[in-house]
């Protein structure tokens, strides 16, 4: 009788435990008084916790945000969406005026429902597009329930944002772009064979003002982190360092000589730029490598092509082979405008493209059905993954390109490019990084690798 009076007493104060947490309902169970509409006509309509948006056709991408911005917080919701109807919602979201629409941008968690799996990913909504995208956490693209309620659980503290899918650490982003914003539930633009797809979102609860307290005690996601020239303690904990720091090229030295070129290159504003000459290839400064050399590995960094700019960035480089005019001799990562430089059309099927291995394989993404992204003039994210010779390119969030530089169809390209001329070309055991003169603009920053 004592145990039954006792667990009676305990299944009372659930509700109340429930509350002790800090967590508030953002649903007032009644009406959306407390929400606003931005973009486009899809409608909303709540029924106790519960608010569902149904998609419509001719109208933009809709939100249904806050009436008031928030900084630091948790966000705890449950969702379930008609597949195929892509969907998300958005912490720290903010507007601009667009026409005659209020348009949201700025972090999306993602709600993804096809084969790719992004759900739980972080899109930078009308601005950089995919800053987290889930190969970057491959485990969690199976976090999804298909047809089921979902929980998500985000926490945005400080710089810092974690997604949780069904309990599954998600995303992992460091990034300082918003301090604070809208939270809002989204309604994809759609085609008209999606009208009348739902997206039902229910015990949306928020703890605001959180501290790091309150983040979960977890296993988590790969960080990364898009502030500028900065390591968190994450990243160091998992071996990544700077080859450029904003300050400093102590790293790295001319190809063809000791020390770092007294001209043609220089760093200012946090940047490492390659200076314009005349278009030629390591006539101005020449080519710049690191001092040490690297075998598994994974490097990230950001750059800025200027219009028409032609540049790159090389991994396995042998400085030796090439002691004439012209750049050293390695696998190059392309960094192109595609639309302005006639190098784009040259090659075979598009293998001198942006982001291409150059001269043997065409960057295409992988996995997901999207044109290849890049911006002249604005900044663009590169990242080479090198581990017992399967190798990965990614722009801006997608993998580009993948192969295996020990297979039987890499050596048949290089055969059949180039380089054939240069014995095992490709499947050198370790060598320098390379940033590439090839008389054109282009400015980098936050170079980082970790050995793998």
């Amino acid at each position: 009788m004592k145990y039954f009076a006792f667990a009676l007493l305990c299944t009372l104060c659930l509700p109340l435990a429930a509350q002790s947490d800090g967590m508030t309902l953002l649903t007032n169970g009644k009406d959306l008084s407390n929400w606003e509409t931005y973009g486009g006509e899809a409608p909303y309509e709540i029924s106790g916790d519960t608010i569902t948006g149904t998609a419509v056709i001719n109208t933009p991408n809709t939100f249904l945000c806050t009436d008031r911005p928030y900084k630091d917080f948790v966000l705890e919701l449950e969702f379930n969406d008609d597949a195929p109807l892509n969907s998300g919602f958005m912490v720290r979201g903010q507007w601009r005026q667009q026409d005659d629409i209020r348009r949201i941008y700025g972090y999306q968690v993602e709600i993804d429902p096809s084969a790719r799996g992004y759900t739980g990913g972080i899109y930078d909504e009308a601005r950089r597009g995919w800053i987290y995208p889930l190969h970057y956490n491959d485990k969690a693209r199976t976090a999804f329930r298909h047809g089921e309620w979902n929980s998500a659980r985000v926490e945005v503290i400080g710089h810092e944002i974690r997604t949780f899918i069904n309990g599954q650490s998600a995303a992992n982003l460091i990034d300082s772009l918003d301090d604070s914003g809208l939270i809002c539930l989204q309604v994809h633009s759609i085609n008209k064979d999606l009208a009348g797809k739902q997206v039902r979102w229910r015990n949306i609860r928020i703890k605001d003002n959180a501290t790091k307290a309150d983040q979960m005690q977890a296993v988590l996601a790969p960080v990364e982190n898009m502030m500028v020239n900065h390591l968190s303690e994450a990243e160091r904990r998992q071996g990544w360092r700077l080859l450029f720091d904003g300050s400093s090229t102590d790293a790295w030295r001319g190809v063809k000589m000791g020390a770092f070129p007294e001209s043609g290159w220089e760093m200012a504003d946090g940047e490492l730029r390659v200076l314009a000459g005349n278009g030629g290839e390591s006539t101005n400064g020449g080519d710049i490598v690191t001092k040490e050399h690297f075998s598994n590995f994974e490097l990230v960094f950001e750059f800025k092509p200027t219009e028409g700019a032609n540049s790159g960035v090389k991994y396995f480089v042998n400085p030796e082979l090439n002691t004439g005019p012209g750049s050293a001799i390695g696998l190059e990562f392309q960094i192109l405008d595609d639309e302005k430089h006639p190098d784009a059309k040259a090659g075979v099927m598009g293998n001198r493209t942006m982001a291409s291995l150059y001269d043997l394989i065409p960057a295409k993404p992988i996995d997901i059905e999207r044109r290849k992204d890049y911006r002249i003039n604005d900044w663009n994210r590169g990242r080479i993954k090198v581990k017992d010779g399967k190798v990965e390119h990614w722009l801006n969030g997608y993998k580009v390109v993948e192969y295996d530089r020990f297979s039987q169809m890499f050596g048949a390209l290089v055969n059949y490019s180039k380089y054939n001329k240069w014995e095992n070309f490709g499947r050198w055991p370790a060598g320098p990084i390379l940033l590439q003169d090839h008389g054109d603009a282009v400015s980098f920053r936050t170079i980082k690798i970790r050995e793998l």
